[in-house]
Order: C-alpha cells, then structure tokens, then sequence
C-alpha cells in the first residue's frame, strides 16, 4: 500500500524560506520519479518540481531558480527547498509520482503572507 507524508509548510513572510518533506512508502518511490504538486484555493492541481530517480530535475517556469527538489533513495523522501517564497506560491503541496498515482496524501499548508 503507497503512503504519502507530507509536513514542514506554515506561514512565512515574503521572501521567506521553506522545506518541505514528504515521506513516501511502498514501492511508488523505488520505481518512479516524484514529484511535488501544488493546488491553490480555486485553482487546479499543477507540477511544481520533478525527480527522476537518477537525479535529473525539471521545473515549473514560476518556481524556477528558487526551489529545489532533491531525493534520499535511501530512507524513501523527497524534499522540496523554497526560497524567495512569494504570495502566489501560496497553496497546499503534495508529493506524488509523476506522473501521478492515484495515492494522495494530505498535503502540507504553505501561505505566503506578510
């Protein structure tokens, strides 16, 4: 069974940093590229960053140059480094594969507020 954690949002003042972690169990990991999503209020669900399991990365144009996703194949995790946060990154993250499964987890809050 695929289980998806994801925790380190909060509130943060422009230009603000933050980490988000996501810890992924069951086979998804091993076998896929991940992802983190992002949905925010009224919007649809978009990418934000990618992982291939080898390490190569891509990018949503809007995050480009100020997040980073990485990968620890050894304990199952996928981390997402946000810098220079700004308003509309304000929404709530998810890890999954990419593409994705059908396994959501809950999300993590990020709001971008000063």
């Amino acid at each position: 069974q695929v289980q998806l954690v994801e925790s380190g949002g909060g509130l943060v003042q422009p230009g603000g940093s933050l980490r988000l972690s996501c810890a992924a169990s069951g086979s998804i990991f091993s076998i896929y590229a991940m992802g983190w999503y992002r949905q925010a209020t009224g919007k649809q669900r978009e990418l934000v960053a990618r992982i291939t399991r080898g390490g190569a990365t891509n990018y949503a144009d809007s995050v480009k140059g100020r997040f980073t996703i990485s990968r620890n194949n050894a304990d199952n995790t996928v981390y997402l480094q946000m810098n220079s946060l700004k308003p509309e990154d304000t929404a709530v993250y998810y890890c999954n594969a990419h593409p994705p499964s059908r396994y959501w987890g809950q999300g993590t809050q990020v709001t971008v507020s000063s």
